[in-house]
């Protein structure tokens, strides 16, 4: 099973796309889509839709896997602008016809490092070591993008 895992955000969306093979991990992908502070909304909007949209037609992967928003109520803004990024990573699911599943980011940290409240050292050196990957990502989001796509291999896996 090939399966896309996003960690979007409206500066940087990180991604990963690893294969799920008899028990075993492999590393397709992972990067990061870009927009700039500069640029209007909707030009950055556009800029991780289009990005989304190529990297599924590359691909081809059977699921995208989204972390679940969650909202801080000291940060409402930080929720709305997230959503926006989220909204159009939605929408490329729909266009592309591809499954989306959402997990909570315990959820994600329990299967892969098995603590829920595992810090974000812990959850890149995991993902490192499970994907033998020898140098850790520059940015933080696309090991947490690869964490989704893992932690959905886990909880899906064939019983």
């Amino acid at each position: 099973m090939i399966i896309l895992g996003i960690d979007p955000a409206l500066t940087i969306t990180g991604y990963g796309v690893i294969q799920a093979k008899s028990n075993k991990l492999f590393l397709l992908e992972a990067g990061i889509i870009v927009t700039s502070p500069k640029e209007k909304i909707e030009k950055r909007l556009e800029r991780i839709y289009s990005g989304i949209i190529k990297l599924i037609s590359d691909t081809k992967p059977e699921v995208l896997v989204l972390e679940k928003l969650f909202a801080h109520y000291r940060h409402p803004t930080t929720s709305y602008i997230l959503g926006q990024a989220r909204g159009v990573i939605c929408l490329a699911t729909a266009v592309k016809n591809i499954r989306l599943v959402e997990y909570a980011a315990t959820r994600v940290k329990k299967a892969v490092v098995g603590e829920g409240l595992a810090s974000k050292v812990q959850v890149q050196r995991m993902v490192a070591d499970l994907l033998n990957i020898s140098s850790l990502p520059k940015y933080t989001d696309v090991t947490d993008a690869l964490a989704l796509a893992i932690a959905h291999s886990y909880i899906e896996r064939p019983k």
